[in-house]
């Protein structure tokens, strides 16, 4: 049977993982599921390798020789804006916040199903597609504030404003929403095809990280105001 592919149909997925085994057995269910992979177990190459390579999607291990993920993360954030799924062995809460807040897209504790690290990464890859196809507008303007779906860039008096992934994604989402709660049931199932377990504080670390960037004063907020006990509201008029 021959097993070749075209390579420049697949998603390219690059895994950061000191463990061999799993490295290899991962890579090697992914490649069964059409997907292009490559391996880096050195974490002092993982910001270059990332950067080079500009992969479809970063699956990085938390703990590595030579540099950690968060490190890493929070390094090739500058240069990359694909989404970056971590792995984590701990269960500490703090580590997964840290992540989140170093520019991780999602984060998935070890052991992982295979399937459910397929079903994760394909929520994740999804995103960008269902964003730039929901709606009649490609651009949305608030005042200073523009957003556009096309190009998935924002920028806040003229100047581009530095977002991963993930955040784009949160900001298109509200701001594609103006004027309505989200809860975040609500913000979980479109963002991440998961239901909200009640504890998982991703959303509003991520809320924190945007509010400055979009000239939102964190403590008194005007353009993402917090709701209590529902969710996120985007003001329409910024």
């Amino acid at each position: 049977m021959d097993t070749s592919l075209d390579s420049h149909n697949q998603d390219h997925i690059l895994i950061i993982e000191d463990d061999e085994r799993l490295a290899e057995l991962t890579r090697d269910y992914l490649e069964a599921n059409g997907f292009q992979v490559t391996l880096e177990a050195d974490g002092s190459k993982g910001v270059e390798r990332i950067v080079s390579l500009q992969p479809d999607l970063v699956i990085l291990d938390l703990m590595l020789p030579g540099e950690d993920g968060l490190s890493i993360c929070r390094r090739a954030r500058t240069d990359y804006t694909g989404p970056i799924l971590m792995l984590t062995a701990r269960t500490d809460d703090m580590d997964q916040v840290l992540g989140l807040e170093m520019g991780a897209d999602d984060y998935v504790p070890k052991p992982v199903q295979p399937r459910v690290l397929l079903a994760r990464m394909r929520a994740l890859m999804r995103r960008t597609d269902a964003i730039e196809t929901s709606g009649d507008e490609a651009r949305l303007v608030f005042s200073d504030l523009e957003i556009d779906s096309a190009t998935r860039e924002a920028w806040l008096s003229g100047e581009r404003i530095d977002l991963t992934s993930a955040e784009f994604d949160l900001l298109w989402l509200l701001a594609s929403r103006a004027g309505q709660v989200l809860t975040r049931e609500e913000i979980f199932s479109s963002l991440r095809g998961i239901k909200y377990d009640g504890q998982d504080r991703s959303i509003d670390v991520r809320v924190s990280r945007i509010r400055p960037k979009i000239g939102d004063d964190p403590h008194q907020p005007h353009r993402i105001k917090t709701v209590r006990s529902k969710g996120y509201l985007f003001v329409k008029d910024g």
